[in-house]
């Protein structure tokens, strides 16, 4: 009777709904609730709280791990000319907000199995990056790990850099002195392969390691993987995977012409148009310009182009995955390309966000990371390395 008056009741189930919602993001501590009540009703169904059917907890964890519930979301709907939430998404917000308030989900299962954010009110299931055969890769257990400095942004509702630069700061000096190592130990020239989910912090480290590593007397250079991408027409029309998506032949040359030492110049992908300088036979085209690189001892090769590809692995050094959690880089991604680059419409944003993390996740960094030399997870202030790696540098 009384789950009856709740559901049937807004106001009372909104009070209801806000406690539990304290147990499940910190966060709100800080927000009162009218302020909560703000978003909710964004989210208050048409015909109540009481219409919403509450799936059963087997079939809530077997629908997020598969990649059809991820697919099908749609990030650009369209409602009266404006982006609106895609309808699975919403869905699944209301669905665990009733199952909250009705203790037909425990805050502790919602926990395990999802974060909220709060910027954008909505659920999110969360990515698994460590499946066992990822771990056995590793030996079973990180080679350093530190304090969980990023606990402290449970309360946050964005990060900026310097904030996650500070609470980085053990895990990427530990990483920074391995690199040394590897330099020191395997000599130049080197290519280092730095991949990682967006808004990890890939470019800010690899701008770190330069500096440090320039401060050493090194030369040091960057390529974007991404510049290598085919015409996005061309990749959509045909449907091509893997090599084909990629110039690989002029990857080829460019890898061979940096390791020996030679200048060498790589395609400039127009990331607005999606359009590459070069043509399929890898000729440059009219009007168009490349990019020069300079001879360097030691080249980053930056992108999260899949170099567990035999054909891609062979041409590259150390491969280095640098990562953070789902819900850490959502709201590093709020304050950088919300509030300060102004990239997105904040609700195709969510929809994109919310579709494309597992789906990124399956396809490119769990392949990654079953193959790759060291994982840096800031998040759980782990540092892996393999055990060939650690035997050749004596660790």
């Amino acid at each position: 009777m009384k789950i009856i008056q709740e559901l049937e009741n807004p106001h009372l189930f909104s009070q209801n709904l806000f406690q539990k919602m304290k147990q499940v993001n910190p966060a709100f501590e800080n927000i009162e609730f009218y302020e909560f009540q703000y978003g909710l009703d964004n989210l208050i169904p048409n015909q109540g709280w009481i219409a919403i059917d509450l799936y059963p907890i087997q079939k809530i964890e077997l629908d997020i791990c598969q990649m059809e519930f991820y697919t099908n979301v749609k990030i650009k709907p369209i409602v009266n000319n404006r982006i609106v939430p895609d309808e699975q998404i919403t869905q699944l917000t209301r669905m665990l907000f009733k199952g909250l308030v009705t203790d037909f989900y425990s805050t502790d299962w919602v926990n395990t199995y999802f974060y909220f954010d709060i910027r954008g009110f909505f659920f999110l299931p969360r990515t698994n990056y460590y499946s066992k055969e990822v771990i056995d890769h590793f030996g079973g257990v990180p080679y350093l790990s530190f304090e969980k400095k990023q606990t402290r942004f449970k309360r946050f509702l964005d990060i900026g850099y310097k904030d996650y630069k500070n609470a980085n700061a053990e895990v990427d000096l530990a990483f920074i002195k391995i690199i040394e190592e590897v330099i020191k130990k395997d000599g130049t020239p080197i290519l280092l392969t730095i991949a990682g989910p967006t808004a990890a912090g890939k470019t800010e480290i690899v701008s770190r390691l330069r500096v440090e590593l320039e401060g050493k007397g090194h030369f040091v250079t960057s390529i974007e993987m991404d510049h290598f991408w085919k015409d996005k027409d061309y990749r959509d029309t045909h449907q091509v995977t893997g090599i084909e998506t990629i110039h690989f032949e002029l990857f080829k040359k460019c890898m061979h012409d940096i390791l020996q030492g030679r200048k060498t110049c790589i395609p400039q992908y127009d990331f607005y148009t999606s359009i590459s300088s070069h043509d399929l036979q890898g000729e440059i085209k009219p009007g168009y310009t490349s990019i020069e690189i300079e001879p360097a001892d030691i080249v980053f090769l930056e992108g999260n182009f899949p170099f567990h590809l035999a054909d891609i692995s062979q041409f590259l050094g150390i491969k280095i995955v640098y990562m953070s959690d789902d819900d850490i880089r959502l709201k590093r991604k709020w304050k950088r390309d919300i509030d300060y680059r102004k990239k997105y419409d904040p609700i195709y944003f969510q929809n994109r966000y919310f579709k494309t993390q597992f789906i990124r996740a399956q396809e490119i960094y769990l392949p990654l990371m079953k193959i790759c030399d060291i994982v840096v997870d800031t998040s759980a202030a782990n540092l892996w390395l393999t055990d060939n790696l650690k035997n050749s540098l004596n660790l």
